[in-house]
């Protein structure tokens, strides 16, 4: 028996000539495993697994080997082997069909889902960070370095953030740590306004002033005590981010600036769905796709939300 979830198996274990991964798809594999391990798979391994079907091969009795796959053996960027234009309809081999090369609809919403949810919580989580301590500094100290940051975050945010992606993209080749640069760079600005508003508010509450009084120092203060009761409204916006981001990432891919073509995205899978108005199926994937991946994130934080709220009383 084999296992090659768990290890790697060359193809010379099967009989061939190269160190590499066997090829389990590879008709003289398959042979090998339905046949037991017979050497005239080589020579002819349909005729050799149609006559093991019934365990008997040459009139000899073989020991039937069997494999376990996946419900879905497919990757993102496997080509189907079925008859007729792509893209195929759905049927029991491929649940959603195919898309425009005969690749599985379903293998790529799975990977695309994955690869959406990793590039938010990458975007929100850094660009979140870099705003909560904008926020904070500019909204405990005040003044004029509040007046600056507030002039420079001005400017900054009027920056055309598609414009300047197009530039970018048309001098250096599309990557998803590029992408992902790039949308930090202009998404922290997004929690800035509201977290120098709740520093601003609390800043002169009788708890700062007492800890100032003890001497606490600065920092301590900020994101000791003045940052738990700032989350709260931090964490309301959170989910709306979070759409924001899988929105521009779906958008950007859609209009061919967004990930490589290669990659599994429900922006080209919706793009796919635009030139292919014939094939209803990739569109109605690729809504309810988007419509319960933005629930379940929207649902995720709203109950991250409730679970960091200071003011809420559990009975």
């Amino acid at each position: 028996y084999y296992m090659p979830i768990f290890r790697f198996y060359p193809e010379t274990a099967f009989g061939g000539d190269f160190e590499t991964e066997a090829i389990y798809r590879d008709p003289e594999v398959k042979c090998l495993i339905a046949s037991g391990g017979l050497d005239i798979c080589f020579d002819d391994p349909e005729a050799v697994m149609a006559d093991s079907a019934d365990g008997v091969v040459n009139g000899d009795t073989i020991d039937k080997g069997w494999a376990i796959w996946p419900l879905i053996p497919y990757s993102y960027d496997t080509s189907v082997d079925r008859p007729g234009a792509a893209p195929l309809p759905p049927n029991a081999q491929n649940w959603l069909g195919t898309d425009d090369t005969k690749r599985d609809v379903l293998a790529r919403v799975i990977y695309g889902f994955r690869l959406s949810v990793l590039f938010t919580l990458i975007v929100t989580g850094v660009a979140s960070l870099l705003g909560i301590f904008a926020g904070a500094i500019q909204g405990y100290f005040g003044g004029k370095l509040d007046l600056i940051f507030q002039r420079i975050i001005e400017i900054w945010g009027s920056t055309p953030q598609l414009y300047v992606i197009i530039i970018l993209f048309a001098i250096l080749p599309r990557s998803f740590w590029l992408l992902v640069g790039i949308m930090i760079l202009f998404g922290w600005v997004s929690l800035v306004g509201l977290v120098r508003a709740e520093f601003l508010r609390a800043r002169n509450l009788e708890y700062v002033r007492a800890a100032k009084a003890l001497g606490v120092g600065n920092l301590t203060i900020m994101f000791r005590h003045m940052l738990p009761n700032a989350m709260v409204a931090t964490l309301t916006f959170l989910p709306f981010i979070i759409t924001g981001t899988i929105g521009t990432l779906a958008g950007l891919t859609f209009l061919g600036f967004g990930l490589p073509s290669s990659s599994p995205s429900l922006g080209e899978l919706t793009l796919q769905a635009k030139q292919n108005l014939q094939a209803p199926w990739l569109a109605f994937t690729a809504f309810f796709a988007f419509a319960i991946m933005l629930s379940l994130l929207v649902f995720i934080f709203e109950g991250i939300r409730d679970a960091f709220d200071p003011r809420k009383t559990f009975q």
